[in-house]
């Protein structure tokens, strides 16, 4: 007779806290809410692409936190020394003032993230929305002469910033929001040429599946022209050959079916967001025999 499992409870290890959070479904219906007045708010175009980060070439949230938690954290530690009252409250001021584009940039890479991805996001927006709360009253407690509460409302911040900041280091790194996923090719491919497949395979404006060794690839064939990309779209890893074919300015391009980012075929240049890298592109050739080959650029 069977055993029955014993299902052995979770530690209270800061990884096992954030893994619960994925799996938890408790926020859902405010997460579709939420997205939905974002994607309102924050319609498809130039601006929504600049806070993606397109126009840098990898998200612009990441780089923008360094600036209210480097603030943050300076002016915590100016409350240890005498005589650094006003610095600490330049520094503060400099914190919530910063953290305005880092929100804004935050809420527009949580939009299109995966579900279990914006539970946590979510945590993390909450948390560090506490924490800029406390380093604002700190900051209304010290231009009242109440230096003593400002320092603590401070600390308390500072730890509550932490916290946010271990979630969102989590996010980005653990569950690779942010991280581009399409795959480079230059060590998984030898160098020079390699047999893809027959010209006469690949149906004629339809993009298709194929695999080199332990690549995936998006194949485009436009008459006698074979355009090949890596198939893992660079934001999420959506398969780009499931995609939509459009024209953007004149440019055949490919649209991920998961969350839009467009692509031109021709180089794998983003074109729209929310993915800032731009997919792997293969160089192609037809063989005289009508064989596809390519190989890494």
């Amino acid at each position: 007779m069977a055993r029955p499992v014993r299902r052995v409870a979770a530690r209270a290890h800061p990884v096992g806290l954030a893994e619960r959070l994925e799996l938890n479904a408790a926020a859902d219906g405010r997460i579709r809410e939420l997205t939905s007045i974002v994607k309102r708010v924050l319609p498809r175009g130039s601006v929504r692409n600049t806070l993606w980060g397109v126009p840098l070439g990898h998200p612009a949230h990441a780089p923008l936190t360094d600036l209210p938690i480097g603030a943050y954290s300076s002016a915590a530690l100016l409350d240890l020394l005498p005589g650094t009252q006003r610095a600490s409250q330049v520094l503060i001021a400099a914190g919530l003032t910063a953290s305005v584009p880092t929100i804004v940039t935050g809420w527009a890479d949580w939009s299109a993230l995966h579900r279990e991805q914006q539970r946590v996001g979510l945590a993390h927006a909450a948390v560090q929305g506490v924490a800029n709360a406390l380093f604002g009253a700190s900051l209304i407690a010290r231009v009242k002469g109440r230096t003593g509460m400002g320092r603590v409302l401070a600390f308390v911040g500072l730890g509550t910033l932490f916290t946010g900041s271990y979630l969102g280091g989590h996010l980005a790194f653990r569950m690779a929001a942010g991280a581009n996923h399409a795959p480079s090719a230059a060590h998984l491919v030898p160098l020079g040429w390699h047999d893809l497949c027959s010209l006469h395979e690949l149906p004629d404006g339809w993009p298709v599946h194929r695999r080199l060794g332990y690549l995936d690839l998006f194949v485009l064939r436009q008459g006698e022209r074979v355009h090949v990309l890596a198939d893992s779209c660079a934001h999420l890893a959506g398969p780009l050959h499931q995609g939509r074919i459009v024209t953007v300015q004149g440019e055949t391009c490919v649209m991920c079916p998961w969350h839009g980012s467009t692509f031109r075929v021709g180089d794998g240049s983003v074109v729209d967001g929310p993915a800032t890298a731009r997919q792997t592109p293969f160089d192609t050739r037809v063989e005289e025999d009508g064989t596809v080959q390519v190989r890494p650029i």
